[in-house]
């Protein structure tokens, strides 16, 4: 993180944010690996539309990490963007397509998604005050 951009805030909202990039670059790479590695793909046969959301992911992952890093409010949108559309994705994948009865990993990747798009959702309205703070370099 650039540290000017950083130095008004506080130590817990620097944190907070450094979870979410490290979360998001996660994903990113986990998308890309799911790509180039046959075997770590999904097993289910997937509709189109799915397909494409969850290859888009390879893309908006790593942005929302790069705007979040940057302090910039466009990134706390689209990270809670892409959380939430990606629970709701894994949801459908998992509980919708998958024939699996019960406790599957797919269906606790799904809740750890859901778990940290409720947390950023959440945090979003506090952590928004600190990336449009006066001392934003940003701002005029």
């Amino acid at each position: 993180m650039n540290t000017a951009r950083w130095r008004d805030a506080p130590l817990v909202v620097r944190l907070v944010v450094s979870v979410a990039v490290l979360v998001f670059a996660y994903g990113g790479l986990v998308h890309v690996v799911q790509l180039l590695v046959p075997t770590l793909r999904p097993q289910l046969a997937l509709p189109g539309w799915l397909t494409v959301y969850f290859v888009s992911l390879t893309l908006w992952d790593p942005v929302a990490a790069l705007l979040l890093a940057a302090r910039r409010v466009e990134g706390l949108a689209l990270g809670c963007a892409v959380l939430v559309t990606d629970a709701a994705a894994n949801w459908y994948a998992n509980y919708v397509l998958d024939p699996a009865v019960g406790i599957t990993p797919g269906r606790i990747g799904q809740a750890v998604i859901t778990a940290l798009a409720v947390i950023l959702v959440a945090l979003t309205p506090w952590l928004g005050r600190w990336f449009a703070a006066a001392g934003h370099p940003d701002r005029p």
